[in-house]
């Protein structure tokens, strides 16, 4: 545990340094760009102060859990249900089909590696935006909306054709075990009703301990994702959708007056521990090397990022009455930049591909590190190209936790 122990300090050091860089660029720069920067810095193809190991890697997935866990809270069904979420998931179609004909092209007819650049293109990176969104005051706003709308479909769409397209398994295959995961979720997220019904002693236990030591509702998320997590991974489908599923399930159980609440609890213990975590490996897995000799072909997986993603997105907006309400092109346009920004589906992707032999890890490290400059690069774009607007004081709560 020596060599475990003293990467989590490296890991934990960037962690903290982070948010500091951030603070000294006046938070222009996501703190997320320096958790990937750093970990590239600590990492095997930086100094090789950190290293990945079963504990570490433990840590890393957990923060994968949280990190969806707490943007699969922030999703109302209801929203997707709406006019706009049915034009999003069908934008998202047009572009997973437009990324994948263009990658065919570009590949020769490959399929495989098609497939994996057309999932990772047409992705969003809702749980990194959602501190972004709130820092620049669009949290419930028109814009804002939008993208929770296309942020959700952009991670639980691909997750889903991840699980079916990426298995080794047959198309029906991959299809019935995914079935069977959505009815234990829907098991899972029936049960807590069903024990307060039938031991309803259990439920004045949990409330008892609720504010104690025991932290009993805090541990019942716990588990709630742990056992989402590992019915996933014992499905073989991504972990991430157990954790979305998590997220989606506690919107709906929990209600909205306890809300607030239980999300800065897990805000406070998935972005204090875990999430970092999380970005900080993945900053460890760029191969620097590879990158410096197609440094090209990072700065171009950027562009075309948003041509498979935020383009079709803006021309929809643009032609078509979609229910957003968004007015003028630079609302569209912002709100399609915040769309394209991708990252945490693309290393979930890539880490699938690689381990299923689809591509090489040279090319996952150019897809993550192309990915990390969305993250940079597009957040900082849309509040310029955006209407300007006032920053509301109660948007600063979440930057102050």
């Amino acid at each position: 545990m020596t060599d475990a122990l003293v990467s989590f300090a490296w890991i934990a050091g960037a962690g903290l340094l982070a948010p500091v860089l951030a603070f000294l660029t006046g938070k222009r720069v996501p703190a997320v760009v320096f958790l990937l920067i750093l970990g590239l810095v600590i990492g095997p193809f930086g100094f090789e102060l950190a290293t990945d190991g079963e504990a570490v890697d433990l840590l890393r997935e957990l923060g994968l859990g949280f990190l969806f866990l707490l943007a699969g809270m922030e999703i109302n069904p209801a929203m997707l249900k709406s006019r706009q979420g049915g034009h999003a998931l069908l934008t998202w179609a047009m572009c997973l089909v437009l990324s994948f004909g263009a990658a065919m092209l570009l590949t020769s007819g490959d399929i495989g590696v098609s497939i994996v650049l057309g999932i990772a293109l047409t992705s969003t990176a809702l749980g990194t935006l959602m501190p972004i969104l709130k820092q620049n005051g669009l949290s419930g706003t028109r814009v804002g909306d939008s993208v929770m709308i296309h942020g959700a479909i952009g991670e639980l769409a691909p997750v889903i054709a991840m699980a079916i397209l990426l298995s080794a398994r047959t198309t029906w295959a991959s299809a019935a075990v995914l079935a069977a995961f959505f009815v234990v979720a829907i098991v899972v997220a029936l049960l807590p009703r069903t024990v307060r019904t039938l031991t309803p002693w259990i439920g004045w236990a949990i409330r008892d301990g609720a504010g104690s030591t025991n932290q009993t509702v805090i541990r019942s998320v716990v588990l709630m994702l742990a056992v989402l997590m590992a019915v996933a991974a014992v499905f073989d489908l991504d972990v991430v959708l157990g954790a979305f599923a998590t997220g989606i399930i506690l919107h709906q159980i929990v209600p909205e007056a306890y809300r607030p609440g239980l999300e800065e609890q897990m805000e406070t213990i998935g972005y204090g521990v875990f999430i970092p975590v999380f970005f900080v490996t993945s900053g460890m897995a760029i191969d620097t090397g590879v990158i410096t000799d197609k440094t090209w072909f990072v700065l171009a997986i950027v562009p075309t990022i948003f041509i498979a993603r935020g383009m079709p997105i803006f021309l929809r907006e643009l032609w078509t009455n979609t229910g957003s309400g968004l007015t003028g092109w630079r609302e569209k346009f912002e709100m399609s930049l915040y769309s394209a920004t991708g990252l945490p589906i693309i290393v979930a992707v890539t880490g699938v591909a690689t381990s299923s032999g689809i591509i090489g890890q040279d090319e996952a490290s150019l897809l993550v590190a192309g990915g990390a400059l969305t993250v940079l690069i597009f957040p900082l774009l849309a509040p310029v190209i955006g209407p300007k607007r006032e920053q509301p004081a109660a948007q600063e709560a979440p930057e102050a936790r």
